[in-house]
């Protein structure tokens, strides 16, 4: 079910080498992979769109893509993925993150006000950036290596309860 409905809404390849804007990449965008919905490029898909989702950075879906075609993922599901991390979940995911990376470099937590200022900004970059960027990373490997496994297993499940409704239909019409 969630395979024709991915179908339905991705683009077709034929759509995609009909945009102008695309053309620059030449022949990049037309690998198959790229856009077939299949457990393998699938799960891909959520290992790269998933890390990204946890870097904080600008722009999160351009490197998103870039890794998704490198890894011959589907490009369309990595770069949705991306958006986990949209301006309502970045605070409660970046302060999460923040606190793994404190964690991690056995640092105490700060309590700060936040600022929009530059004298803010140069004083506490240090301080809360190198904790924030280690705990991205750590969260970004783990939450997207946890996806790109549960992605396989539940696909494959899937897969052998269909082929075994497929068994049993058969043995039914069998024995009638």
């Amino acid at each position: 079910m969630p395979k024709r409905v991915l179908k339905r809404i991705f683009p077709s390849p034929d759509k995609i080498k009909e945009i102008k804007a695309l053309h620059f990449l030449g022949d990049v965008l037309h690998e198959p992979n790229l856009w077939h919905v299949n457990r393998h490029s699938v799960s891909k898909a959520f290992l790269v769109g998933i890390f990204w989702c946890f870097i904080p950075m600008p722009f999160q879906m351009i490197p998103a893509a870039f890794v998704a075609i490198w890894f011959n993922a589907n490009l369309p599901i990595s770069v949705a993925l991306v958006w986990i991390s949209n301006p309502i979940t970045m605070t409660p995911m970046f302060y999460f993150n923040y606190l793994v990376g404190a964690l991690v470099l056995n640092r105490p937590t700060i309590d700060y006000e936040f600022q929009l200022s530059w004298e803010w900004l140069s004083d506490k970059l240090i301080e809360v950036g190198i904790p924030l960027y280690v705990g991205s990373l750590v969260c970004a490997i783990v939450f997207s290596t946890v996806c790109y496994g549960l992605v396989q297993f539940l696909w494959k499940k899937k897969v052998r309860k269909n082929w075994h409704n497929r068994q049993a239909k058969r043995q039914v019409a069998i024995s009638k």
